[in-house]
């Protein structure tokens, strides 16, 4: 039997803000939070973009020591957004540790901080001292799956453990993977998400394939340009996002807030090349999207679109979206204000939505100022649009050929 998924709490820290009253703000005031690289004396050197989407404020972590020795800080990100998320779902402590709450959260590559400092010291080690000195945790604090667990050591969840490392479809995944779970009855709840840390090497690695911006080194708040003709690449972004997802029944029985609902999820593989998107296999993904959600694209009234402002992958994607939806939804690139932050895009873009739906507005895409012509047959929204938004779709697609479609509801 198919189970309806209710979403019952969301939080973001993302570099726009930190929860839904700065990141509301920033949409509203079209505030930008891209700033200069920090200089790094290992690779900053050699690379050609300076910008990055930066967490710039502080944040109060109350962890023990018991819980931050394992910890990096994609951990502490993902640790934190999962305490919000669940202080505002108010879960009974026992449901929490009963085994019918899950976890679906990943990372791109765990930490590349830790990962980092662990090769320098295999590589330059002098003698076996110097060998001895990697940890006994710095494993567990840079594994893929590094998030994931922490989260479920903190919190004592003793549910299933899914973590999705697919790029930039890490946390729509995540997010999809936690809706199949309780639609279908292997959990009751899910705490579903992305996280990803600041680290040049992250950038090194987009910009020496030459995705990333580097004509607005000097003004970090022009770039990304999602959609835009003067568009030169994306912006490496950190952050972390997560909700938790509960089967209705269960979340109207004990009286939970509901945000929203999620009503579809697809997920397919372009099956060729792995860096270039593909048409044909973007298409194929937004189409299963609405069939899973039993809906048609003329009820899509939002997409919040991949849109990492890459030559190709934006002409593609509005190809793609205008092949599936015409002209009709409005389609927003959230990257703009924040750049790409990774693992973590797709939860922290669904919370955005979430936001918007419930606020009654749709945010312009930021730095969307002169159209490229070749990808103007979709909706772009360039102004503060206000609007009730009953439908939203997420589309995210990740390298390695990997394609997601989420669809949410608006609860009312």
């Amino acid at each position: 039997m198919e189970r309806r998924v209710v979403i019952t709490a969301c939080s973001a820290i993302s570099p726009i803000g930190h929860g839904r009253q700065q990141i509301v703000n920033s949409l509203l005031k079209g505030i930008s939070g891209i700033a200069p690289l920090r200089e790094d004396a290992l690779i900053s050197r050699f690379i050609h973009s300076r910008v990055y989407g930066t967490v710039s404020y502080p944040i109060e972590y109350d962890f023990s020591r018991q819980y931050r020795k394992t910890m990096a800080p994609v951990s502490y990100y993902a640790c934190q957004v999962a305490k919000e998320v669940l202080a505002q779902a108010e879960l009974p402590a026992e449901f929490v540790t009963g085994g019918r709450l899950g976890i679906a959260f990943g990372s791109i590559h765990g930490s590349p901080t830790v990962q980092r400092e662990i090769y320098k010291i295999f590589f330059e080690a002098k003698d076996k001292a110097a060998y001895q000195g990697i940890g006994a945790v710095d494993y567990l604090k840079s594994m893929v799956h590094t998030t994931a667990v922490n989260i479920s050591k903190m919190f004592g969840i003793t549910g299933r453990i899914i973590s999705s490392g697919t790029a930039c479809t890490t946390s729509s995944q995540s997010i999809g993977y936690g809706y199949e779970a309780v639609k279908y009855g292997m959990q009751d709840a899910m705490l579903c998400g992305g996280a990803d840390e600041y680290d040049t090497t992250t950038v090194a690695v987009f910009d020496n394939l030459l995705a990333c911006s580097t004509a607005f080194n000097d003004t970090p708040s022009s770039t990304p340009r999602p959609f835009d003709r003067a568009r030169d690449g994306l912006v490496v972004a950190e952050g972390a996002g997560a909700v938790m997802l509960e089967e209705y029944e269960f979340a109207k029985k004990r009286g939970a807030p509901i945000l929203g609902e999620v009503i579809g999820f697809a997920c397919n593989s372009n099956g060729g090349d792995l860096i270039l998107p593909n048409l044909d296999g973007i298409t194929k993904t937004l189409q299963l999207g609405l069939e899973n959600a039993k809906i048609n694209a003329a009820d899509v009234d939002l997409i919040s679109a991949h849109a990492t402002a890459t030559k190709m992958g934006d002409i593609i994607e509005a190809q793609a979206t205008a092949r599936v939806f015409d002209d009709g939804p409005h389609v927003v690139g959230l990257k703009g204000y924040m750049g790409h932050t990774m693992a973590a895009c797709g939860a922290i873009e669904t919370i955005m939505a979430l936001y918007m739906m419930q606020e009654g507005f749709i945010a312009p895409t930021l730095n969307l100022e002169d159209i490229d012509e070749r990808c103007a047959m979709i909706r772009h929204v360039q102004s503060i649009i206000e609007q009730k938004t009953a439908v939203a779709a997420i589309q995210n697609f990740a390298f390695g050929g990997v394609n997601t479609s989420l669809l949410i509801r608006k609860w009312s």
